[in-house]
């Protein structure tokens, strides 16, 4: 899941987009301390970062020159928000290292647009974590092997990455439609009861040797969690709206 980084002092926007940008399927980190910003933007490597002008202790133009200035985080792509509208404000903020520029009050649709396009040019970094687990289920994120208990688990590439995002955030539900441009990408048009077909082939492959931990969340989506015990909705072949 792409991971996009809100350097924002105002909570009310903060919010705003947090709630857009995991609607468009998105993992939002938001950092509200501009003086705390390079360390955290270092941390977790956002695929791009929204930051904001004004900040308390330390301009968004001096952190966007931080960023800039380190090797390791340099190329992520910065959008720069603020209500500055004035030419040679967004001069000096392009100057400082922002690759784009949005002025409030902005337009939601067109942020969102923004980000997705600068997306495109974010870096790839290299897989921080190299295992991860949930209970006795096992995955090399290096190699694509999955264990459950002693026993190695065959699946396929889609099935691998949407365990993979599962396991990754234990307890949170993920939608049909996150999942789909997640694993499947945002030009592949596929049905999202596409999604109901590889969790069951998914949960198939894993339950042979284990409990089902694979929570299915009527009308909105998919979760890894505790064991369920009479799980009546484990297979959406029908109506799970």
């Amino acid at each position: 899941m792409n991971t996009v980084m809100v350097i924002e002092d105002e909570e009310a926007i903060a919010t705003l987009l947090s709630y857009n940008l995991e609607k468009e399927g998105y993992k939002v980190i938001v950092v509200s301390n501009g003086a705390n910003a390079v360390l955290e933007v270092d941390k977790h490597r956002p695929s791009v970062i929204i930051l904001d002008w004004m900040l308390p202790e330390i301009s968004g133009v001096e952190i966007c020159k931080l960023i800039r200035s380190k090797p390791e985080i340099k190329a992520i792509p910065i959008i720069m928000l603020t209500a500055k509208s004035q030419e040679e404000d967004k001069v000096k903020g392009l100057i400082a290292g922002a690759d784009d520029y949005v002025t409030k009050p902005f337009s939601v649709p067109e942020l969102m647009a923004r980000v997705k396009t600068n997306m495109r040019r974010a870096p790839l970094f290299e897989e921080k974590e190299k295992f991860i687990s949930f209970k006795d289920i096992s995955m090399d994120l290096v190699e694509k092997k999955v264990r459950r208990g002693d026993v190695n688990i065959h699946l396929s590439p889609t099935e691998f990455r949407l365990l993979k995002m599962l396991v990754k955030e234990p307890g949170k539900v993920f939608s049909r439609e996150v999942l789909l441009k997640s694993v499947w990408g945002e030009n592949i048009f596929v049905e999202s009861r596409t999604v109901d077909v590889h969790i069951r082939r998914l949960r198939s492959s894993l339950n042979k040797y284990g409990p089902d931990y694979i929570r299915t969340v009527r009308a909105n989506g998919y979760a890894i969690d505790e064991i369920i015990e009479n799980n009546e909705e484990k297979d959406c072949d029908s109506d799970c709206e």
